[in-house]
């Protein structure tokens, strides 16, 4: 398109816009639900939450009664801690949910970390008792020093009596 025709009012545009509502994406959102789990289990959001309904209480008992906007029995206080938890709850959910999941992938992992685990010990095992039954076969130092002192005794002579005249030493 020319600038001529982008400028005039009587030809549409390529690009429509839609009224559709922005898209969250599904991980930005749990992200948000786990912040929000997160905090309203610290002691932090119990003191907010404390002080807020103290705040309300107080000022609709003792304010002016032209000032008070939740005259007793305090309804539209009940309403906005319904409302609080009508969204809460399913946060929170999310937020297990998404936990549960992470879960999954952890014990997964680890059952195959123990798998790998279980079946190098088991070629470890095999590779002890292998060596153990080819030590078996080896000679130990103590068969062979009496080897040894068995081949110098055969190679030693004895000494023989004074009047032995077959020894070949006495010729």
């Amino acid at each position: 398109m020319n600038d001529v025709t982008r400028r005039r009012l009587d030809v549409p545009r390529d690009k429509r816009r839609s009224l559709r509502a922005p898209r969250l994406s599904t991980e930005d959102f749990g992200v948000f639900a786990e912040k929000f789990a997160r905090f309203m289990g610290t002691a932090t959001f119990l003191i907010y939450m404390t002080f807020f309904v103290l705040l309300w209480v107080v000022w609709n008992s003792v304010a002016p009664v032209d000032l008070r906007f939740d005259p007793f029995p305090f309804i539209f206080l009940t309403l906005m801690l319904s409302l609080q938890a009508s969204y809460a709850a399913p946060l929170i959910l999310l937020a297990q949910n998404r936990q549960e999941q992470r879960d999954k992938v952890i014990a997964e992992q680890d059952r195959q970390a123990n798998a790998r685990a279980h079946a190098d010990m088991e070629f470890l095992a095999r590779e002890v008792a292998s060596l153990r039954m080819s030590v078996g076969e080896v000679a130990t130092r103590d068969f062979l020093r009496s080897e040894l002192r068995s081949l110098r005794e055969d190679l030693t002579p004895e000494p023989s009596p004074a009047g032995d005249e077959d020894h070949p030493a006495s010729r």
